[in-house]
């Protein structure tokens, strides 16, 4: 028995071959190449007429017999046992005119003289502080949690000032020092 080598080109185009025959087949069973038909077609669609039934041969002089027996028609509205009442609009009361209440005592400890300027000292000393972290704040981009941290320093300082307008010095020291912990955020490390 002879053995018969097989015969490769030397060129190397039986690869090619076989990639584009693989392709084409592809092609085909993907059906791409062919095109299908639609199940139904359209056009016969409007060519069909539906089929009328014959109309029966109904005789109406004998008319079918439905029992009926009148009585008294229901009534749709309810009647009144008396006149409806009559609407009027009521009056307030008169009572006396409307005083603008005084303001509520603010309640605070008596400080003695020590303790009153050290707290004046104290108060003044914090919202220097606060006002120059600020200060440094001025012109810079800030995102949103830094806006939000402004804005409660801020409203810190006020209600110190407010506070001692009302000479109430323990909450305006408390407030002034509220104001200071937070700017020292803004302030530079050294």
């Amino acid at each position: 028995m002879q053995i018969i080598p097989a015969q490769i080109p030397a060129n190397g185009s039986s690869p090619k071959k076989i990639l584009l025959l693989a392709c084409v087949c592809a092609l085909v069973c993907g059906g791409c190449v062919t095109k299908k038909r639609p199940a139904f077609p359209i056009s016969q669609l409007a060519m069909n007429r539906p089929i009328v039934p014959q109309p029966l041969d109904v005789n109406l002089s004998d008319p079918p017999v439905i029992p009926y027996e009148p009585g008294p028609a229901p009534r749709l509205v309810a009647p009144r046992s008396a006149p409806p009442r009559p609407r009027v609009a009521t009056t307030p009361a008169p009572g006396p005119a409307a005083t603008e209440k005084p303001p509520e005592p603010i309640i605070a400890p008596e400080l003695s003289d020590d303790q009153m300027s050290a707290a004046k000292a104290a108060t003044q000393q914090s919202l220097e502080v606060a006002e120059r972290n600020l200060g440094l704040v001025q012109g810079r981009p800030l995102n949103v949690a830094q806006q939000d941290l402004i804005s409660k320093i801020r409203g810190f300082v006020d209600s110190a000032r407010e506070a001692m307008k009302e000479n109430d010095w323990q909450r305006a020291r408390s407030q002034a020092k509220k104001a200071e912990v937070l700017s020292k955020e803004f302030a530079p490390n050294p």
